[in-house]
């Protein structure tokens, strides 16, 4: 049943990633790469990684992937390629996919059918891959690199958010600045032209 479970996430794996670079609408480029995760997720649960397949889902899956759709939404689509791909290459490119694709599945599967019926390593602890055991190791072994990683990440939000106050402050004075560079050259130009009650605004 696990082989059966293994094969299924791979292949459901491999399609969502060659969808993400295939289909052309990035909005189904980013719900292909979301199946792909989901289909991560469950190999890491094969795996018994319960606490790598639980941050994929909610780090990955969640938070990044509002950030791609975001970023989907404000750029946009392209409609038409900007290049046009001649008659060879559309023929040749296809098959040296397949043959890529052929070339890497049979040394996967050369490589890895021989260890499905192994029991693995005998020194890999019972919960390894579990939350209680990556809490001992972040809390006890490693609670200084945590909490130094963890300051890192407050300083750099916090230091996000002042340069993003700073900005916002500035950017009325900068407005008023343009709108008065805008007015004086339409000034000039107009008494450039000829036009005396331009160049009488522009005196005043």
């Amino acid at each position: 049943m696990e082989e059966i479970a293994f094969f299924i996430g791979a292949i459901g794996a491999l399609g969502a990633a060659i969808a993400v670079i295939a289909v052309r609408n990035p909005f189904y480029s980013v719900l292909a790469l979301v199946i792909h995760l989901v289909f991560l997720a469950g190999i890491f649960l094969l795996l018994m990684a319960q606490f790598l397949a639980a941050a994929l889902i909610v780090v990955y899956a969640g938070a990044v992937m509002v950030l791609y759709v975001f970023v989907a939404a404000y750029v946009g689509g392209i409609e038409e390629p900007k290049w046009d791909s001649s008659p060879e290459l559309r023929i040749v490119g296809p098959i040296l996919a397949v043959a890529l694709f052929i070339a890497v599945s049979i040394a996967i599967l050369g490589s890895g059918l021989s260890a499905l019926g192994t029991p693995g390593p005998d020194d890999v602890p019972s919960g390894f891959g579990t939350p209680e055991a990556v809490g001992h190791l972040m809390m006890e072994d490693f609670l200084i690199a945590f909490e130094a990683a963890s300051l890192l990440l407050l300083v750099a939000a916090v230091a996000a958010i002042v340069l993003a106050g700073r900005r916002r402050e500035d950017r009325p004075s900068d407005l008023s600045k343009r709108k008065s560079m805008v007015a004086r050259d339409e000034n000039v130009n107009a008494a450039i032209a000829g036009d005396p009650a331009a160049g009488r605004s522009e005196e005043a």
